[in-house]
């Protein structure tokens, strides 16, 4: 080989070397890293953003109306009388416009085609908002190609959260919305709309949210994904899996074509499945490859980890910025006081860094001339840089970063016309909500802040308004908001099962055995003569004008807790002698008073017994349930399953803090005093002459306790779960 052909050779192989090693920077720059930021990378051979509702429903609509072999639709909530409409908020296609007439008609015409349904399974406790006896509403009248699945294969506190529709492997959707009632609306969010009320006739806000659509390789991986998620819920598959073919319909615009996408996810840890935690890390990952802007909407703000990246990087990097469109007000009361201290601790992080300058976060509002209304965002939407667009199911809040089952889409532009739909996206998107065209956003991005405020004080009909930030100050969302939005599912019966072992039982059994043989003399013995409301109430009645009287009522609450005196017998005979308010008042204070003493008495004899047990086992089981106690007590409060004093010392005993327990007794007691109070004078009656009519009494009272006490349960799980 002549000294010029290995030259040739080795100018060849140094280029191929330097290609390669190109390549790997190139590849290395990608926040789509399989098996950490995401499931899978694969491309989009179509991309449509579906802006609102109205545009999401009339696509999918057109797509179901081409499926031929098999279709998953899973969802949060899903509802039958879903009208499936564009919008013009009619169907011209022969079709019934709602979802499940709709679906039934669509399996009638394909005799071939299967539909699957999966429905997190947690309408127990959101009877007030999901639709009774969806399954029949659903089935009746269908084939049995639909079916319906309920997964409740996660633990308590966690819910399935994705939203996927996949037909036939071939188109599938994904984003913020399910296909239930109170969602659709155009992206014009008139303050009013005749056609924006649900099956009720009541008319709901404007309502905002954002779902992407999909062929090609993503849409077969949304299928896998669609497919596992309904095994993990136990449901069995039917049938081969479809070939895939053509099903996007003619209708729909194509806004991108063979874009770079990945599939992130939450799924929670079971016994078969691991944890998988890819939407924080593509948050974070996402975070850290920004120089310029970051647009983002999202229902909730609470994610206080991921401030603190966002605030970190801002400091790193002078020159960006950041918007975030957010709701005024969340769905519900408990829903806002539950994200309230979230909200305001995701803030903090921007003002400790002072970088409050730099970031805004708002909220859409459009008016007309009789009304003002803010628009409810639902959508969780982020883009960065105009090159990368992520769309999805999850919240900027602690519960999809771990507690609840998520599915987001992550698109990375690779060409001059992916970016510039990114950025025409963005433009579109901020300008929607304030009534300005993608050019005037554009011709104002040097100072968008300014803009917005100009617009915003304009007086135009759609603007977006600064939120108002104000400190947490309610207790109540101090209390709920761990409960409501923890990162981690709560795993109360793991928890329990870990803490009370047999060293455990076998440490307090003494205790245990002596006071609740104590309590068994007071209904089997002679002494049972005294645990009677009207023996009691007759106690207490020649003082009721007195002003020692409450206390009087307060000192035999102490006294009977000592003695494990029935606490019900007492809370009666107070309210029958001192009347529905003073006895009230009374009740509760000796209720506190007594709880606390002998909270107090159980430290004292079996705090560090129980420690020697445990060892320094106690420490990592306290860690977990640190913030879960509270809601362990109200439980047990509300429906009593052991004597008063009993769980009071026992309580004690444990690792319990005394503040969990104080107030864990307050909200599982005070619904049972009510009731008490208000038909206190009833029971005393029975007690003294038995009657028909006391009897009636009686049992109005027995039922009045339970549906209070039930109502009280229903609150207490309801926040342990909620999610939107």
């Amino acid at each position: 080989m002549s000294g010029t052909e290995f030259g040739i050779i080795r100018h060849h192989f140094g280029r191929l070397v330097l290609i390669k090693l190109m390549c790997r920077v190139l590849q290395s720059s990608s926040i789509l890293v399989p098996g950490d930021t995401v499931w899978r990378r694969c491309e989009a051979g179509r991309l449509a953003v579906l802006n609102d509702a109205a545009a999401y429903f009339g696509a999918l609509r057109s797509s179901l109306l081409l499926a031929r072999q098999q279709v998953y639709i899973i969802g949060w909530d899903i509802h039958s009388q879903t009208r499936l409409v564009g919008a013009s908020a009619r169907a011209d296609d022969g079709f019934p416009e709602e979802l499940g007439p709709f679906l039934r008609k669509l399996l009638t015409n394909r005799p071939e085609l299967r539909i699957n349904i999966l429905i997190w399974d947690f309408a127990a406790l959101y009877a007030a908002e999901r639709e009774w006896n969806s399954v029949q509403k659903f089935t009746s009248g269908a084939p049995d190609r639909l079916r319906i699945c309920f997964d409740s294969s996660l633990p308590l506190g966690s819910a399935q959260h994705q939203k996927i529709v996949a037909i036939d492997n071939s188109v599938a959707f994904v984003g913020g919305l399910d296909l239930t009632i109170r969602r659709w609306d155009t992206s014009e969010h008139l303050p009013v709309h005749p056609l924006r009320c649900d099956p009720e006739g009541r008319a709901y806000p404007p309502f905002h949210d954002v779902q992407c659509m999909v062929d090609g390789e993503a849409a077969a991986t949304l299928a896998e994904l669609a497919e596992q998620r309904w095994q993990a819920a136990g449901c069995a598959i039917e049938g081969p899996r479809p070939v895939p073919g053509d099903r996007w319909p003619v209708s729909v615009p194509i806004h991108a074509e063979g874009i770079p996408t990945g599939v992130a996810r939450t799924e929670i840890q079971t016994a078969s499945r691991r944890r998988v935690n890819e939407v924080e890390r593509l948050f974070e990952a996402c975070i850290n490859a920004a120089n310029r802007f970051i647009y983002i909407e999202n229902q909730f703000t609470s994610a206080t980890d991921l401030a603190r990246i966002l605030a970190e990087r801002m400091l790193r990097v002078p020159s960006l910025r950041v918007l975030i469109v957010t709701p005024k007000l969340h769905s519900s009361w408990l829903e806002s006081q539950s994200m309230q201290n979230g909200r305001g601790g995701f803030i903090d992080r921007f003002v400790a860094a002072d970088v409050m300058e730099r970031i805004r976060i708002v909220h859409p509002s459009s008016r007309d001339e009789r009304s003002e209304a803010a628009v409810m965002v639902h959508s969780k939407l982020m883009i960065v840089d105009d090159d990368i667009l992520r769309i999805g199911s999850a919240n900027l809040n602690n519960r999809s970063m771990g507690a609840d089952t998520e599915c987001d889409l992550v698109f990375e532009a690779s060409s001059d016309d992916h970016r510039k739909f990114v950025a025409g996206l963005r433009r579109q998107l901020i300008g929607h909500f304030c009534g300005a065209g993608e050019k005037e956003i554009e011709n104002n991005e040097a100072d968008l802040f300014a803009f917005l405020d100009k617009i915003s004080a304009s007086g135009r009909q759609k603007s977006l308004k600064p939120i108002e930030t104000c400190p947490p100050t309610s207790s109540v969302a101090s209390l709920v908001q761990p409960v409501a939005d923890p990162k981690q599912p709560l795993n109360l019966e793991r928890a329990a099962s870990r803490m009370w072992t047999a060293k455990t039982i076998l440490g307090v059994s003494g205790i245990s055995i002596a006071l609740i043989g104590l309590s068994l003399v007071w209904y089997y013995s002679s002494l049972s003569d005294f645990a009677d409301v009207g023996f009691i109430s007759s106690l207490i009645s020649p003082y009721s004008q007195s002003t020692v009287a409450p206390l009087l009522a307060i000192a035999a609450f102490v006294i009977g807790g000592l003695v494990i005196f029935p606490v019900l017998v007492l809370i009666a005979a107070t309210a029958a002698a001192l009347g529905p308010w003073l006895g009230f008042l009374s009740a509760t204070a000796g209720v506190l008073l007594s709880a606390a003493i002998l909270f107090a008495i159980g430290r004292a004899l079996g705090h560090r017994r129980l420690q020697r047990l445990l060892g320094p086992r106690a420490s990592r089981v306290q860690g977990r349930i640190v913030g879960r106690g509270i809601l362990a007590v109200a439980i047990i409060r509300m429906v009593p399953v052991a004597p008063f004093s009993i769980v009071n010392v026992v309580a004690g005993a444990s690792k319990l803090s005394a503040r969990d327990f104080l107030i864990g007794t307050i909200l599982g007691m005070t619904p049972g005093i009510l009731a008490m109070a208000a038909l206190g004078s009833q029971i005393a009656d029975l007690a003294r002459s038995a009657s028909w009519t006391s009897a009636l009494l009686l049992a109005l009272a027995i039922a009045g306790w339970i549906a209070i006490c039930l109502g009280a349960q229903f609150l207490v799980t309801w926040l342990a779960g909620r999610q939107t």
